[in-house]
């Protein structure tokens, strides 16, 4: 985590320990001490409950230290997960509104650019005649959500999805009977692909609200569940240049 005067850039897990940590890390950029260490018990002595005791360094920044730290920001956002998002209709559009607040690079793609022209979502827009090929040209470890308006388009999106085996997340809107439809036509179609890896219904929560954003928070929670892993929720956070000095904190045996 980096605090700077006025600014914060990422957590080592919130609340009242946080807090502490924060007016620590501001005292030592006043005082201009280099290196100072907290051993902080979570009990009642601060308002909390969990029990055990929580060691932290927290160092005042070199300017190299803010350079390798910028340099780690940038590695971690171009190895961002990619999230392509096969249709900008009015779910796909709700799917890319979530997304964009969360650690992916999401991708929507449609074939018609008047759907595309609706999106208001800070995320990377394509308008594709070929929308298959974005998925053939797709890192390895990306997610696939299909939701074109034509089922057709859907059923073949879906299969090149899952033809790379190698997708961590591939779903396709839809109901139980488009899913057996969709596995008969593979089978016939497809030289007998296996529907094993595919998400449909999307989002199958048990809910039946059919309201866009209600379908796409619960589709975007079931994609991040299966793109995050216990490594990738513990890797370091990179820093965010600020212009009065900065602090690091650091939990033993968590980087954060």
């Amino acid at each position: 985590m980096f605090a700077s005067a006025q600014g914060l850039w990422g957590t080592i897990g919130g609340g009242q320990l946080e807090f502490l940590a924060i007016q620590a890390a501001r005292d030592m950029l006043q005082s201009g001490d280099l290196v100072r260490e907290l051993d902080v018990p979570l009990g009642p002595e601060i308002g909390q409950c969990c029990g055990g005791r929580v060691e932290i360094r927290l160092t005042r920044m070199r300017s190299s230290d803010k350079r390798a730290a910028a340099d780690r920001a940038r590695e971690t956002k171009a190895a961002l997960p990619h999230v392509y998002v096969m249709g900008a209709g009015h779910v796909g559009r709700a799917l890319a509104d979530l997304f964009q607040h969360l650690p992916v690079r999401c991708i929507l793609i449609d074939t018609r650019t008047e759907e595309i022209a609706l999106n208001t979502a800070a995320v990377e827009t394509r308008i594709s005649v070929l929308p298959e090929a974005d998925i053939w040209s797709a890192p390895a470890g990306s997610a696939f959500i299909v939701l074109t308006h034509d089922h057709a388009l859907d059923f073949l999106l879906t299969s090149a999805a899952l033809e790379r085996g190698d997708a961590l997340y591939v779903g396709m809107i839809g109901s139980a009977t488009k899913r057996a439809k969709f596995k008969n036509w593979a089978r016939m179609h497809c030289d007998g692909q296996t529907i094993e890896d595919l998400n449909c219904p999307i989002g199958a929560c048990g809910s039946r609200d059919k309201r866009p954003s209600v379908i796409a928070a619960f589709v975007v929670a079931e994609v991040i569940a299966e793109l995050t892993t216990e490594t990738a929720a513990t890797a370091p956070i990179g820093a965010i240049e600020a212009p009065h000095g900065r602090a690091y904190l650091g939990r033993t045996g968590r980087l954060a």
